[in-house]
């Protein structure tokens, strides 16, 4: 029976496992020992690995010019198009996050902050049997605005060595400066240590498996990552006014990800609940992953049963979904109830896939209740922020005691000396 209904939010929450890194002890070892041999032994190593788990035996890594030209002729046009007015969206978008430098000044003092771009950063795209050009437009195009000058893509191939041609003309519409046929944790070693054809990357973004985000976390501190990606989520919260079909149908959009997968319906109408079941049993016949969702609905999914939208709201904020659906007569009127989700889709004919493919937002969002804290991938994900501080003499003598005052109460004699120097080497 898919989709398991419980009576109230806390009987789900409480029978809900929360996602954790820390049961895959076996392949956390596999990794570390991965990381280990790629910081060891370099290319070699890469292709080594490449042979092993993607069947690939390849004699270069990087993706060649000749290649990237026959994958942007094999694309079809119509196909093609989409992608780059599905570009043009994600820039629109992803241009409103900039930030500029500023400056603040005062008689003898200037303080502000500068905002530069990452040198380089590293995108994992997924892929093997799959092409997830979405992914590479997602990753590479905050970088590209935010003023990242190189972006290195790493995506597994597939066993005859080649890269999916969306994927790569992704790539080159995008702004990715080279791509390489490595994936997994390999990848992740590679853009952290350097190879003789991988740069190190100060940066590494974008989903993958678990090997995967098990390296980001081990190699997390000598370079920074955006998040540790769990599985996907949605929630959908609705009232009597929506359509079952709309609702199944978006609750399959995430269950065909991953066994592991989350889809939520919280709704108000019992009646609906049944229905939005009997949607899910006639379209999973039809489903190519249909095996997979059908584990995801039946294993992590739900349909939690509230007496008021304030309910639902309150159990919303507690998934802190990565995904979020307002499929109620009035979705405008609540949103100010909702404080944790990593992006919100409002109204019944703005389906999920419309953010992972078309609207221009990031589709790189917080997992596993991480929304709490976290946020989407953005430009601010590619730059840094530097304070700068510039005190005259005059400004200096002025804020002294107050800086000697506030350091002596801290216990730090050798702060206030530091002031304090300056102000009686002034004052003689």
């Amino acid at each position: 029976m898919p989709l398991p209904v419980f009576d109230t939010p806390a009987s789900y929450l409480d029978k809900r496992a929360s996602f954790s890194l820390d049961k895959y002890t076996a392949e956390r070892e596999i990794v570390c020992q991965i990381i280990a041999d790629v910081r060891r032994r370099g290319d070699e190593a890469l292709k080594e690995l490449t042979a092993r788990f993607d069947g690939a035996v390849l004699t270069a890594l990087r993706v060649s010019a000749a290649e990237m030209e026959a994958a942007a002729a094999a694309v079809a046009p119509d196909l093609a198009e989409a992608l780059r007015e599905a570009k043009k969206n994600i820039e629109s978008f992803h241009r409103r996050q900039v930030a500029a430098s500023w400056w603040d000044s005062g008689p003898g003092r200037l303080v502000g902050q500068r905002i530069r771009p990452l040198r380089s950063v590293g995108a994992y795209i997924p892929g093997g049997s799959a092409a997830y050009p979405s992914s590479v437009l997602m990753t590479v195009l905050p970088a590209k605005v935010a003023g990242v000058e190189e972006i290195y893509l790493c995506t597994p191939p597939a066993a005859d060595g080649s890269v999916p041609p969306l994927t790569l003309l992704a790539a080159r519409e995008a702004g990715a400066a080279a791509v390489f046929k490595v994936g997994g944790a390999q990848a992740v070693a590679a853009l952290a240590h350097g190879t003789e054809t991988i740069p190190a990357v100060p940066k590494i973004v974008g989903p993958g498996n678990i090997y995967v985000t098990l390296a980001k976390r081990e190699l997390y501190g000598r370079v920074g990552i955006d998040l540790l990606a769990g599985p996907s989520e949605i929630v959908v919260v609705a009232d009597e006014s929506a359509v079952p079909a709309y609702v199944a149908a978006d609750l399959l959009s995430q269950a065909e990800h991953d066994a592991l997968a989350c889809p939520v319906l919280i709704t108000t109408s019992a009646a609906l609940a049944e229905q939005v079941r009997e949607e899910l049993r006639g379209q999973l016949r039809e489903l190519p992953r249909g095996e997979i969702a059908r584990r995801a609905l039946k294993e992590q999914g739900a349909a939690l049963l509230v007496g008021t939208l304030a309910e639902a709201w309150e159990a919303v904020n507690a998934l802190a979904p990565e995904h979020l659906e307002l499929q109620v007569a009035d979705p405008w009127s609540h949103l100010h109830a909702i404080e944790s989700a990593g992006a919100i889709f409002i109204g019944s004919h703005s389906p999920e896939p419309l953010g992972d493919y078309w609207a221009g937002s990031n589709h790189v969002l917080p997992t596993g209740g991480t929304a709490r804290y976290a946020s989407p991938l953005g430009v601010e994900d590619f730059v840094r922020r530097t304070h700068l501080l510039y005190y005259s003499a005059a400004a200096l003598a002025e804020a002294a005691p107050q800086i000697e005052r506030l350091a002596r109460a801290e216990g730090l004699e050798a702060h206030a000396r530091a002031a304090a120097i300056r102000r009686r080497k002034d004052d003689a």
